[in-house]
């Protein structure tokens, strides 16, 4: 059970460096079935494969792919 000690230690954690696959979609709200479409289309961020098959991505390189999306301000 988590107390509210549990709660202020995550608060005062800094972000890890990367992020499962689980939190990239979660992130982003998409099924993996788009974040797979956009890895085989060459548009999803940069990701690492860790020996066990589980699949990574650097929290700069998702921040810099997620920039690079935005869409310019109305005029």
């Amino acid at each position: 059970m988590r107390t509210p000690a549990d709660s202020a230690d995550s608060a005062a954690r800094p972000k890890r460096n990367f992020l499962t696959l689980a939190e990239f979609l979660a992130e982003l709200d998409v099924p993996k079935s788009t974040f797979f479409r956009w890895k085989a289309l060459g548009e999803a961020p940069r990701t690492y494969k860790l020996p066990n098959g589980q699949l990574r991505i650097r929290r700069s390189d998702f921040e810099a792919w997620l920039a690079d999306r935005e869409e310019p301000r109305a005029a």
